[in-house]
This record gives structure tokens, sequence and C-alpha cells, in this order.
């Protein structure tokens, strides 16, 4: 069995037994127009700054967060520290002081009431964290 030959300039698919020109991503024929490939470099460079500039972006978000993450565990270390003999109180607002003689040390008094240095103010919250309160 012979299969009758086309042309070379036929494009002609054996497999599915159909002429597939108009299928082919490229030009089939010397009449053809010219594909040229297109200049994707200043697609690339727009899309490139975009998603830098919003990857940079969310970095210094999450360097701002760790900071102030940061900052609330040094607060929270330095009360946990200090001495004091009560349970406070949820939701209470508590005063630090610094004593010369005996460190760090949390009081009920506020910054009028006391002659120690004073460290600043925190707030007990439910998780049991201490927020510092700026006055």
């Amino acid at each position: 069995m012979s299969k009758k030959k086309k042309p070379d300039s036929v494009v002609y698919n054996e497999g599915s037994e159909q002429f597939d020109a108009f299928l082919k991503p490229y030009s089939t024929s010397v009449s053809a127009p010219v594909i040229e490939p297109t200049d994707l470099t200043g697609w690339k460079q727009k899309g490139a700054h975009s998603v830098n500039a919003r990857f940079q972006a969310r970095i210094d978000e999450l360097k701002t967060a760790y900071q102030k993450m940061m900052k609330e565990l040094e607060d929270n270390q330095k009360v946990y520290q200090a001495s004091f003999k009560f349970e406070p109180v949820i939701g209470k607002t508590y005063h630090l002081y610094h004593h010369p003689e005996r460190g760090l040390f949390l009081s009920i008094l506020s910054p009028e009431e006391c002659q120690f240095e004073f460290e600043g103010s925190y707030r007990l919250d439910a998780d049991q964290t201490w927020s510092r309160i700026d006055s």
C-alpha cells in the first residue's frame, strides 16, 4: 500500500489525515507574512520593578512588626523581672520604677506619688502580657 505523496509546499498531517496549515504557530508558505518575536524587555522590566517594590514593601512591614514584637518582648521581660509583692489584676495599670539599691520594682503608685526613677506604665492584658502605656 503506497500512500500518495504530497508536494513539500502542502501542509498535510498524515496522523489526522487533514490539511492543518492554519493550526501551525509558524508560517507555512513563502508568501506568508514574516513572524517576528515580540520584544518583551520593557514588559519584563516593568513587571520585575513592580514585583520588587511589592516585596520590598512587605519586607519593610515585616521588619516593623519584628521591631515592635522585640520591643514588647523587652518590656515584658523587664516587668516580669522586676520585684513586686502583689498579684497584678488583668486590665489594671501599674508603674515600673528603678530603686537605686534594689533595682526595678512594680507599684500601684503613680509617678506623681512616688519619688523613685520612673521607667514606664504598663497594663496587664488577658493573655498575661504587659502592654506599655504611653503617657
